[in-house]
């Protein structure tokens, strides 16, 4: 899943991945270096990674390792995909769930400072400068991640563990307070959507559910469309110009938002393969954590983010109002 995390952490980060430094390299850069307010401070940091923790540790003994991803029990993941779930179980979205990617977000944390929460990655292969393994610490040299298919979800110590843990080390991110969702990051920038027009997309939305019909060719007159025409209708009654009738290019739109603060009138996109990658279908959120779309199965419906095809397809949201 590609998603757009427009931070100037990231933005320095991948300035200097392409003038060939790896994280590794990177100046140490103490944890107050990212944002921290009144309600975003080190005890809501303990406190999130701590819920976080918690999480992770319920799921021991309830998945496996794999790559077909499973976000409903009995749960399956690979170790990058296992972080996102258990962020984004906290309201907390990774944006990936792969390590190439994880590896870019937040700021650099050297190994003798890192704390609860810190996304900790281990390299063995000897080429390229992706790591392969990801975990989270959770305190006491210890980290929790998806080891492999004869372990899968454990805790391991980075001193007195396994070798591999200290020879393939490579390096550790932090991700929080920078992806707290009270801190001044572009998923929080985005002014609340207006209530007028929020309504008003979602009075259009719900007023043609059983009206509009699925088809391939784009039709005003006989409310014929595809999932992204039919949100391409939608907001440009409103005023609003989604500029194609492509899912995938319509979630280059507006501003990311985290699944934890969606509002009416967001954007929603998913896979339909259940991998929860790949963006092929968009919904409008209508509050509740119910959203209506048009599937390819026949007419407008209202669905519910809970559903088990949701959970498996959900893939980001966008602010466009």
């Amino acid at each position: 899943m590609k998603k757009r995390m427009v931070t100037t952490t990231l933005a320095v980060t991948i300035g200097l991945s392409s003038l060939g430094i790896v994280p590794s390299t990177i100046q140490p850069i103490k944890a107050s270096a990212a944002t921290v307010n009144v309600q975003n401070n080190q005890q809501a940091v303990e406190a999130k990674a701590d819920e976080i923790t918690k999480f992770a540790k319920s799921i021991i003994g309830k998945a496996t390792y794999g790559s077909n991803y499973s976000f409903t029990y009995p749960y399956q993941f690979k170790c990058a995909s296992f972080m996102w779930f258990i962020f984004d179980k906290n309201g907390i979205d990774l944006g990936s769930k792969t390590e190439d990617k994880m590896v870019k977000l937040g700021t650099y944390v050297p190994k003798s400072q890192l704390q609860k929460g810190d996304l900790v990655f281990f390299k063995r292969k000897a080429t390229g400068t992706d790591p392969d393994h990801v975990g989270m610490y959770i305190g006491d040299n210890k980290i929790i991640h998806m080891a492999d298919s004869k372990q899968n979800i454990i805790i391991s110590d980075l001193v007195d563990g396994k070798a591999y843990y200290k020879d393939y080390y490579f390096t550790a991110r932090r991700v929080l307070p920078t992806l707290l969702p009270s801190n001044t990051t572009p998923e929080v920038e985005a002014p609340p959507a207006s209530a007028t027009s929020a309504d008003k997309v979602v009075n259009l939305a719900s007023s043609l559910i059983g009206k509009a019909k699925f088809g391939y060719v784009y039709n005003e007159n006989t409310l014929s469309f595809t999932g992204a025409g039919f949100t391409y209708y939608v907001y440009k009654k409103q005023g609003i110009d989604l500029e194609s009738k492509l899912s995938n290019r319509q979630a280059l739109m507006g501003k990311a938002v985290s699944k934890a603060n969606l509002q009416k009138g967001d954007l929603l996109f998913f896979s339909t393969n259940n991998s929860g990658s790949k963006i092929t279908q968009t919904g409008i959120y209508i509050g509740g954590n119910q959203y209506i779309s048009l599937p390819t199965n026949g007419s407008v419906v209202k669905a519910s983010l809970d559903s088990d095809w949701s959970k498996k397809n959900y893939v980001t949201a966008r602010r466009v109002l």
